[in-house]
């Protein structure tokens, strides 16, 4: 069926009655701040503590916008007859946000969790030199950072997680064999179950009579000999 002529201009007129006719809401900024959805890349946050001046931030970027500078100190033995170390102090740590296209490299690289994307995005300049913020700005907008959001109930749990939980269990079960050791009580050791091994002394495979409960074809060919003779 051929479109009736025409009916494309009363649609674009439809719509742009409808706007006129619609209430308009305009946002009193700076009054009132916007709402920002919160994985907004405003700028970069610095959280120096857990910066070690590794330079992966510095060597992946892609603009060449970070700039580091650090210096080493000594730092003495923690135990009497060991050895000295040594360590590298951030003195600067600045970002070219003139350069900086907001891609976000660096805070993925970082291995410490050092770098964080903040919603702030008043850090206009009159002069495009001024564009260079160092670390006491970056520092200054760590704090308005939002909080990560919650994990989902559905995920696995992260390795490190299942790596923590497993050392706490064996040191609590290191802790409760001291403890029983210490009331001269045995302490209770415990050995996998399951399909080839069963709890001690019941003669089965893996138990303190090895061999007497298994198979003909699984035995050793000595064994064999012998139970034929």
């Amino acid at each position: 069926m051929a479109p009736i002529p025409g009916s494309g201009l009363a649609k674009g007129l439809a719509v742009t009655l409808r706007t006129m006719t619609r209430k308009t809401v305009t946002e009193q900024y700076p009054d009132v701040q916007p709402g920002l959805p919160p994985r907004t890349r405003g700028v970069i946050g610095l959280f120096e503590e857990n910066c070690t001046v590794c330079m992966l931030c510095a060597r992946e970027c892609p603009d060449w916008c970070i700039y580091i500078d650090s210096h080493k100190e000594t730092v003495p033995a923690a135990t009497p007859g060991g050895r000295e170390r040594s360590r590298n102090v951030l003195d600067r740590f600045a970002i070219d946000f003139s350069l900086c296209m907001y891609c976000g490299i660096c805070i993925e690289v970082c291995p410490f969790d050092a770098l964080f994307w903040s919603p702030e995005f008043e850090y206009a300049e009159t002069d495009i030199r001024d564009l260079t913020h160092e670390r006491d700005t970056l520092r200054e907008w760590m704090w308005t950072v939002p909080a990560p959001p919650a994990l989902d109930p559905g995920a696995e749990e992260p390795k490190e997680l299942a790596a923590a939980r497993k050392t706490a269990d064996k040191l609590a079960a290191r802790q409760e064999a001291e403890r029983q050791e210490a009331e001269g009580r045995e302490p209770e050791r415990w050995e996998p179950t399951g399909p080839e091994t069963e709890a001690p002394g019941t003669g089965r495979p893996g138990t303190d009579r090895p061999g007497t409960d298994r198979p003909e074809t699984e035995r050793p060919e000595t064994e064999r000999r012998e139970g034929r003779e």
